[in-house]
């Protein structure tokens, strides 16, 4: 059983010991924040850069879908007041309008 044990070490001590290891973990993760974190957090920036442009008569798509037009912008309350027929309008957070309207039917008709 010692000597099990002796060749174990040797074997791990051959092998290089753990940089390898680190250097691969921090390859795998620097390839991670390429291809996953940096894109989510470009998108974000826009997403954000919209909401913060919103002004009346723009047309937008809610988080949940509905489509409609931006008839008020409350920015004390952080809502906006979307008409989505005529006669209807609703209030809206801020942060839920992630889209322009006319862009999205645009891409659609390509």
């Amino acid at each position: 059983m010692n000597t099990a044990f002796l060749l174990a070490a040797q074997a791990a001590g051959q092998s290089g010991g753990a940089m390898p290891m680190i250097v691969m973990m921090i390859l795998i993760f620097a390839i991670m924040w390429f291809f996953m974190i940096r894109p989510q957090q470009k998108k974000q920036k826009q997403i954000r850069a919209f909401q913060n442009a919103l002004k009346e008569g723009d047309s937008v798509v809610t988080g949940g879908g509905i489509f409609g037009i931006v008839k008020r912008v409350d920015l004390t309350a952080n809502k906006i007041d979307v008409e989505i027929a005529r006669g209807v309008v609703i209030s809206v957070d801020k942060g839920y309008v992630f889209a322009d309207a006319e862009a999205m039917r645009m891409n659609q008709a390509k």
